[in-house]
């Protein structure tokens, strides 16, 4: 009996190690799919909740807590919303140092990501460290920039996981002269170990395939920088032609958060209808004019259009941003003095504030209401994954909808792989699907 004409129920075991357990249940019925979800059993962590009735200066310490290996993108959506709140500003010096801060999340969770979570998956090996046996030195220089990566935050976060030096308004000590500079070297290096991996990425067998028609792409924007923190938030088109381009304080007017019946996690939609998407490829349909030179031109080298739309290749396009992140992070590290104060004072009081920024896997959104003292009084934080969760399962049902020639095996690998395209945090375990075909 062929594949076409067996019904087929693909049910997933718990996924471990992700924010949140999850599963996936793929359904075929004569030979044609019939359902696919994804389902995220995100247990009661309660940071919105715990969060209610602390001081404003709080948040950048607890929901670092959320994600061990983005703890800076959730500091710093905090740190805006909240001084947003205040009516402050910080020093450009302090958004420099926060800038670097960022850099060195983006180089240590991406280089993660490429080596350890996405690439044994192209190349046929179920781990990373499976991987190292036939490609060492690859991993290698992946480990080695990790943990440049992971200098990085620490020598401005003050520790590597977890930041502890930041604060509401900037930062509590600022970098010394020596300690930055003694990041240069490294640096230097790292730019030539980033293109290194651009290339070779870029080689890696990927599936010929594209996101589902009418998935819009939505990213930050900056004037003049490729978005880490971002002024304004923009789309590609939508279905009616039409693009967003908004502020913080408007993204409940064009997004929501809703549940599902099959999972327990929220999941993000437009108001206008539709998918969509956020992270790596969304960022560089929208900024690639804004890429430091030596990333430009590597993308350019390896064939990334600024409309690409193979969420495969975004491992590629993670490549270019961590090369992107070196090259801005030597150019702060070169151009460094020591600031005349590492915070601006923030006083409470009573407001609304949002911010955001560019988590490597996509935009993260907070939202804060604060009394005359600066005690919280609500909060709503929206991170990339639940926003992408409806996209991955249209994108994971139009792939299974050409692939259903394939064996159990062979699906149960492309469906593990398309997942990891989008989010690291969901393929935290390196080989998570554990699928049970039942056929009737």
């Amino acid at each position: 009996m062929t594949h076409e004409h067996r019904a087929r129920r693909f049910e997933v075991e718990a996924l471990t190690r992700v924010e949140g357990e999850g599963g996936l249940i793929v359904e075929i019925r004569d030979g044609q799919l019939a359902d696919v979800r994804l389902r995220i059993f995100e247990p009661p962590r309660f940071f919105e909740g715990f969060l209610r009735g602390r001081t404003f200066t709080e948040p950048p310490d607890i929901t670092a807590r959320i994600c061990g290996i983005c703890p800076v993108a959730y500091q710093m959506s905090a740190c805006q919303a909240i001084e947003a709140a205040c009516g402050v500003e910080v020093d450009p010096a302090i958004r420099d140092l926060r800038h670097l801060l960022y850099c060195g999340e983006w180089i240590e969770s991406h280089v993660l990501h490429i080596h350890l979570l996405h690439a044994p998956d192209f190349l046929g090996y179920p781990s990373g460290i499976a991987m190292a046996a036939d490609h060492r030195a690859e991993v290698e220089r992946g480990l080695r920039l990790k943990k440049l990566g992971n200098r990085l935050v620490e020598v401005v976060g003050g520790r590597a996981v977890h930041p502890v030096n930041v604060r509401v308004g900037g930062f509590y000590r600022a970098p010394t002269l020596a300690e930055m500079h003694s990041l240069r070297d490294e640096l230097r290096w790292a730019i030539d170990a980033a293109t290194d991996i651009t290339r070779w990425v870029a080689t890696l067998p990927m599936p010929e395939h594209e996101l589902p028609h009418g998935t819009t792409m939505v990213a930050l924007q900056h004037p003049t920088e490729y978005p880490m923190l971002g002024d304004r938030l923009v789309s590609t088109p939508l279905a009616d032609g039409t693009t967003i381009d908004i502020g913080p304080h408007e993204w409940r007017d064009h997004f929501t958060e809703e549940h599902v019946e099959h999972s327990t996690a929220l999941h993000g939609r437009m108001l206008a209808g539709g998918d969509y998407v956020v992270g790596p490829l969304a960022r560089f349909a929208l900024n690639a004019h804004h890429l430091a030179p030596r990333a430009a031109a590597l993308a350019a080298e390896v064939g990334l259009p600024t409309g690409e739309r193979n969420p495969f290749r975004s491992i590629v396009v993670r490549a270019v941003e961590t090369l992107h992140a070196c090259e801005v992070a030597l150019a702060i590290v070169e151009g460094y003095r020591e600031p005349a104060r590492s915070f601006v004072p923030v006083e409470p009081r009573a407001g609304v504030g949002c911010g955001w920024s560019e988590a490597p896997r996509g935009l993260l959104w907070h939202r804060y209401e604060l009394s005359a003292d600066g005690t919280i009084e609500q909060v709503q934080i929206v991170p990339p994954t639940s926003q992408n969760q409806p996209a991955i399962e249209h994108d994971l049902m139009h792939l299974i909808e050409h692939s259903l020639h394939l064996d159990d095996a062979e699906l149960e690998a492309l469906c593990e792989t398309a997942v990891r395209n989008y989010d690291p945090c969901i393929s935290c375990a390196t080989h998570f699907l554990d699928m049970r075909v039942i056929r009737s």
